[in-house]
């Protein structure tokens, strides 16, 4: 793949994660924090769950750059630690912690606490920016 391929799709990919980022913090603004907690879970498993998609958009774009192929039915989070566990132990630990948090914690517990649905944001923020193109 040539270089200029590489930052095209490290571009389309990170700005998509990003855009469910942005779109994961406005739904939280629609819990409501109040003290060390959100609300409204409905808002805090909709965010959570928008954010887990953010991290698993950055982790395609990033195998696709490391030449594996997509598979062509739904992939596990199996699949995403088996393909980390070869290159990027640091990230896997990082996927562990926003797959917890994000999606099993928030998305399907509605866990509400602001701290540690913060620390699954900032989880995937820090996932995502390590596919940050040169030119962002």
């Amino acid at each position: 793949m040539r270089i200029q391929d590489q930052e095209n799709y490290r571009q389309e990919y990170y700005n998509e994660a990003l855009r469910y980022m942005q779109n994961a913090e406005e739904e939280l603004k629609s819990a409501k924090k109040e003290g060390k907690y959100y609300q409204d879970d409905k808002y805090v498993k909709t965010a959570c769950g928008t954010a887990y998609n953010g991290v698993l958009k950055a982790l395609d774009g990033l195998f696709l750059l490391r030449g594996f192929k997509k598979p062509k039915n739904r992939r596990s989070i199996e699949f995403y630690r088996d393909h980390l566990a070869k290159f990027d132990k640091k990230m896997l630990n990082e996927l562990n912690t926003a797959y917890n948090v994000l999606h099993l914690d928030g998305y399907y517990d509605g866990i509400t606490s602001v701290k540690i649905i913060q620390g699954g944001f900032d989880v995937a923020y820090d996932i995502i920016e390590r596919i940050k193109p040169a030119s962002a």
